[in-house]
């Protein structure tokens, strides 16, 4: 038997749905946590400041922005606060044509 390589086992992780949720979610936080830094940032904040206007420590920050964490609705709210937006949440279909009726 011919042994794989890293690229047709990755390949074959991949196609698995448990494989695209993880990849999906880890998506999500990392672009969540890039959000929360240019806002940061576009405030002129340091994450220690940050820190302590949600009641935190700096390395959560730091865990939040690199996408390590996934937040509380309850934490999402703070940081809406201390950074003067609106945090909104949406619940909405793939694009994959799904209609939005029950």
């Amino acid at each position: 038997m011919a042994r794989k390589s890293w690229n047709e086992i990755k390949r074959q992780r991949l196609a698995s749905e448990a494989a695209r949720a993880g990849y999906e979610r880890a998506r999500r936080a990392f672009e969540l946590g890039e959000r929360v830094r240019q806002l940061r940032e576009s405030l002129g904040l340091s994450q220690r400041e940050l820190a302590e206007k949600i009641g935190s420590t700096q390395p959560a920050i730091a865990r939040l922005e690199a996408g390590g964490v996934t937040p509380s609705i309850g934490t999402l709210e703070r940081i809406a606060d201390a950074l003067e937006t609106t945090l909104v949440v949406e619940l909405a279909f793939p694009p994959s044509g799904r209609s939005n009726t029950p």
